[in-house]
């Protein structure tokens, strides 16, 4: 005989899960036993919504599913907002949470919550499970739920009882059959025929890379595509990095936080290549008046994404990789000469903002300056805020990865992403940057830090103000700076990290940030550099 919990560590053996993200409680402590006698390493955080965070680190920087898990009620509820993280960026996940006994269900018992229910909205699928013998199909389907097609997380409820329930024997299913679940892949040949054409055609072509390219592992088609065809590249910001930014075929970043050449030759195209983006307003503010004035070709692998914020002439779902592939492949040169040099002149009267001061620390430049710095395949994980835009802008993804988060703009995100992505990638230079509001929503994470002795670096953009809320309120609030203002109050987080063994510093000009910076990288242990920053310096 077998049990349910034993039965969910199998599964995860399986499927090949090396690493869980977790909090125990009492309705997932059968598992949590199960899981403790197994070779599967687990994670203890310090918040759950922190191990959602860190499981899609791990997932962004290995392209496997992140595993977190989480008991019943508050447990299962604080992963709310991570699983909603990853939702609206992609990211493959599968949660483990527990649930009161079966029969309980509906009876408002100690730590019941329908968490089924809640995540609703924005999990890729969830499962309530009935019986212990259905536990093998389920966690193969949620497996392949969370990887295939458009990723993103899948949720997993098994109640007490039935981490109890004993069942005979355990199989687990070569593979998974879901009746009405068939992710295409393969792009339609008439769309990319009718595409190929268009680009052929098009006197003023650009394309406009997604995080859906990343996702994919689409970056060396579309390196190919850009070389073969001659067009010029912008990204959104979950794009960064497919195009290493220093290329001549790269412009930047487009957004109302992006470089203006990027907006400006999307602005002037007169057909847009869109490939794994759905363009929101934070990239395309009228998106409408794009779509009049160019052709655009939309690729995605969901359905639901083409069209939905800007009309697609041309769409084609189907995985990017594939599509990408195909196109690189059966495409030739046709980006006009004169359109190529046009925008590329934009790209160079382009002057990047911020210079080094002697009375504070400029963001802008010591980014610059720690990009160059860095490894060309280093991890840098920035939080949301102006530090997130002020990293986009200024740091120079070469062959590494910038991870934010994106769709939700979640404070709090860059520290434990960081040591999920770390943990993935444990031989690469991992450094997280966030403000000290964001800071402030996942400091507990030291501990977790400190716990493994991972080797990430942060970097704390100390203002003192909730800086991007505060720069609204200062345009449009009449400087009325509402509940945004964090000098008093905040710790010293030089003494608080210090309090968790962890090595630290402050910097307090430009030449201290640089040369703190390279003793931060030096070291083969976490560290943290505190840069104080203007509280009044812009985003952009």
């Amino acid at each position: 005989m077998i049990s349910g919990a034993e039965i969910m560590v199998k599964c995860l053996e399986q499927e090949g899960v090396s690493l869980t993200f977790g909090y125990p409680g009492a309705a997932i402590c059968p598992f949590y036993d199960k899981l403790y006698q197994s070779e599967i390493r687990h994670i203890l955080v310090r918040e759950e919504q922190n191990a959602a965070h860190m499981a899609s680190g791990y997932a962004r920087s290995c392209g496997k599913p992140g595993v977190c898990i989480a008991t019943s009620g508050p447990g299962a509820t604080n992963l709310i907002t991570g699983l909603a993280t990853a939702y609206m960026d992609s990211i493959p996940m599968v949660a483990i949470t527990g649930q009161v006994n079966s029969e309980l269900l509906g009876r408002d018992v100690f730590q019941e919550a329908d968490i089924t229910g809640a995540c609703e909205s924005f999990t890729k699928h969830s499962y309530l499970v009935k019986s212990a013998s259905d536990l093998p199909r389920i966690f193969k389907e949620a497996f392949y739920i969370a990887s295939t097609g458009r990723p993103g997380p899948v949720l997993i409820d098994v109640p007490f009882d039935i981490q109890k329930q004993e069942v005979e024997t355990f199989v687990y299913p070569e593979k998974a059959n879901i009746i009405g679940y068939k992710p295409r892949t393969q792009g339609h040949p008439l769309q990319i025929k009718r595409a190929l054409e268009a680009m052929a055609e098009a006197k003023r072509p650009i394309i406009c890379c997604g995080g859906g390219v990343v996702l994919a592992g689409a970056r060396r088609e579309m390196i190919a595509l850009a070389e073969r065809t001659g067009i010029p590249v912008v990204s959104t910001m979950m794009g960064l990095g497919v195009i290493p930014m220093d290329s001549d075929r790269y412009l930047g970043m487009i957004g109302s936080h992006g470089h203006k050449n990027a907006n400006r030759a999307m602005h002037d195209a007169d057909l847009i290549l869109l490939c794994g983006a759905r363009v929101g307003d934070r990239a395309i503010a009228a998106p409408e008046q794009v779509a009049e004035k160019a052709t655009i070709i939309h690729i995605d692998i969901d359905p639901a994404e083409i069209g939905k914020n800007m009309t697609a002439h041309i769409p084609i779902v189907g995985d990017i990789r594939q599509v990408l592939g195909t196109l690189a492949e059966k495409a030739r040169t046709c980006a006009p000469k004169e359109w190529v040099e046009s925008v590329l002149q934009y790209k160079a009267d382009y002057l990047p903002r911020g210079e080094e001061s002697e009375t504070c620390v400029e963001p802008r430049s010591f980014i610059r300056k720690l990009s160059s710095m860095m490894k060309d395949d280093a991890i840098v994980v920035a939080d949301v805020g102006q530090n997130q835009i002020w990293a986009a802008n200024n740091f120079n993804v070469k062959e590494g990865r910038f991870l934010t988060s994106g769709g939700l703009g979640t404070m709090g995100y860059s520290l434990p992403a960081a040591i999920g992505a770390k943990l993935a990638k444990p031989r690469r230079q991992v450094v997280s940057i966030c403000g000290d509001g964001a800071f402030q929503m996942c400091m507990c994470e030291l501990g977790t830090l400190r716990q493994n002795d991972v080797n990430v670096k942060i970097i704390i953009m100390e203002n003192q103000r909730l800086g991007m809320v505060r720069e609204v309120q200062d345009n449009l609030y009449g400087k009325r700076h509402a509940a945004t203002i964090l000098d008093q109050g905040s710790p010293d987080f030089v003494m608080l990290a210090q309090a968790y063994g962890i090595e630290t510093a402050r910097a307090e000009t430009n030449a201290q940030a640089n040369e703190l910076a390279r003793k931060m990288l030096a070291s083969n242990k976490p560290f943290v550099l505190v840069c104080r920053v203007d509280p009044d310096l812009p985003t952009i």
